[in-house]
């Protein structure tokens, strides 16, 4: 009878499954330390112009005659746009924060730069959010003097700026490779 013989040899127990390493999950705490260090940061310099300066009062620093700090109240959006419907923008700024948080803890492997730039767009969405239910209107307090910018919070530049990120690592990662050979015409 097979396998009555102890001479044959035994089957081979199979080897394990290799052990897969994965990519260290930086993108929720990192996304979440970012968001909640520039909201903090943008909420305090927004409290300490309320309570320094009078609305229209100029200070001429850090560099008087470029970059200057001033008190307004934008009742719109980014740069003074829609004047008084600042509050009807309340549910993009919602759909901003959830639509980052869901993406990053969907996507916990993807670039730091993304969570980086993630972080700074809710950041900036929650901040400028706060100052609409809070007090009805957005505090503002950076000016570019010597090109008469709009006056902007860093609520404003985190919004700028990671869309800028995002843009830029939207364009490289869907760069082409490379040109592709055109096959030959048949018959050439």
């Amino acid at each position: 009878m097979i396998g009555d013989d102890p001479k044959e040899a035994p089957a081979p127990v199979p080897a394990p499954p290799p052990i897969e390493v994965a990519k260290p999950r930086i993108g929720p705490g990192f996304y979440i330390v970012v968001a909640v260090l520039l909201l903090a940061l943008d909420q305090i310099v927004k409290a300490w112009a309320r309570g320094a300066l009078v609305p229209g009062e100029k200070i001429a620093v850090p560099w008087p005659g470029v970059f200057e700090i001033t008190l307004t109240y934008n009742h719109g959006i980014a740069f003074g746009l829609f004047q008084g419907a600042g509050i009807l923008f309340a549910p993009i700024a919602l759909g901003i924060t959830v639509g980052t948080t869901w993406y990053v803890f969907r996507h916990p492997h993807e670039a730091r730069l993304t969570h980086f730039a993630m972080g700074m767009l809710a950041s900036g969405a929650i901040g400028n959010l706060i100052d609409r239910v809070w007090l009805g209107k957005v505090t503002d307090m950076f000016w570019l003097r010597i090109i008469d910018f709009p006056v902007f919070n860093i609520a404003d530049a985190c919004i700028t700026v990671s869309a800028v990120l995002l843009g830029i690592r939207w364009i490289f990662e869907h760069k082409p490779h490379g040109r592709r050979a055109t096959p030959p015409e048949p018959g050439s």
